[in-house]
């Protein structure tokens, strides 16, 4: 069952008053989270964001939604088994979201490659004696994205690059990705 929300969270932009008609969850990130987490044995099949701005909006979404399984899975298949889903979940349900700021969309670096940069927002509790009040804070990030191409079912889907996930890979060896690249030359200079 799924939950309908009035605006998207991605939608919503602290820094900005400018959101003329924000879009609902249900027209928003909804699909993405119910095509990757409710067709798993279809999964190709599903609604994919179609470019790593919207891959961004939709793992923010699933951030405040607390769907840590929507985050593994849009992460490169490589690192996935690497991640812990429970921290991720823990992390999300501890931090008090505020909202989205696209700051710059980067679509095309090279053959397959996109940046994001974005801050997240969240408030932290002052709880000291003077005073109980929220203070809002922001993750300012610039993330990397790679679009995955499956040559048996001539599919492409964007998945995130987590420079936070320590691997064993040398710059000669194949890309994590399955470009068919030398490391180096393709993902390792996102996650060098």
């Amino acid at each position: 069952m799924s939950m309908s929300l009035p605006i998207c969270p991605c939608q919503i932009n602290p820094s900005s008053d400018d959101i003329h008609a924000p879009l609902l969850y249900q027209d928003c990130c909804q699909p993405y989270h119910d095509g990757l987490l409710n067709n798993e044995a279809d999964k190709d099949h599903g609604v994919k964001p179609e470019s790593a701005e919207r891959l961004m909006r939709s793992r923010y979404s699933a951030f405040v939604l607390i769907k840590p399984e929507y985050i593994v899975k849009t992460t490169l298949p490589a690192q996935q088994k690497l991640l812990d889903i429970q921290a991720i979940e823990s992390w999300a349900k501890e931090t008090v979201w505020a909202g989205l700021e696209i700051i710059k969309h980067t679509p095309k670096l090279g053959k397959r490659h996109a940046q994001v940069e974005f801050k997240a927002y969240f408030n932290i509790s002052d709880n000291t004696a003077d005073s109980l009040e929220e203070k809002r804070q922001a993750h300012h990030e610039l993330s990397a994205f790679v679009k995955v191409t499956d040559k048996a079912n001539n599919d492409a889907r964007w998945y995130f690059l987590d420079p936070t996930v320590e691997m064993t890979v040398t710059q000669k060896q194949p890309c994590i990705c399955g470009s068919g690249e030398k490391f180096k030359r393709c993902c390792g200079i996102y996650l060098g």
